[in-house]
């Protein structure tokens, strides 16, 4: 969620999902359309809440990276030599070649 504050009310922050913002325009003012056609006005600037959504979803996607690490468990390694074992011998076509 990113925190934004509505026209007029500094001090009462909101907190508003990234994933449901369809737009954000400066009529003057910014004005953040939702998913749902719903329209906020907002103290922020595009750039800022542009910035806080991008930031949001660096978070996001480094998060599902950082958990999705398969711990690293001693055991078996394969080789450099055992993976060229599979090629010896083999013509390589066009086809193989990019592989």
């Amino acid at each position: 969620m990113i925190t934004l504050h509505r026209i007029g009310h500094p001090t009462e922050p909101f907190q508003l999902n990234p994933d449901s913002v369809v737009t954000v325009e400066s009529t003057p003012d910014t004005v953040v359309t939702l998913t749902t056609a719903c329209k906020v006005v907002v103290d922020e600037t595009p750039q800022q809440v542009a910035e806080a959504m991008r930031a949001w979803r660096v978070d996001v996607l480094a998060e599902a990276i950082r958990s999705r690490r398969p711990e690293r468990r001693p055991g078996p390694q394969l080789s450099y030599p055992l993976e060229l074992s599979r090629t010896e011998g083999m013509a390589l076509t066009a086809d193989h070649r990019g592989q």
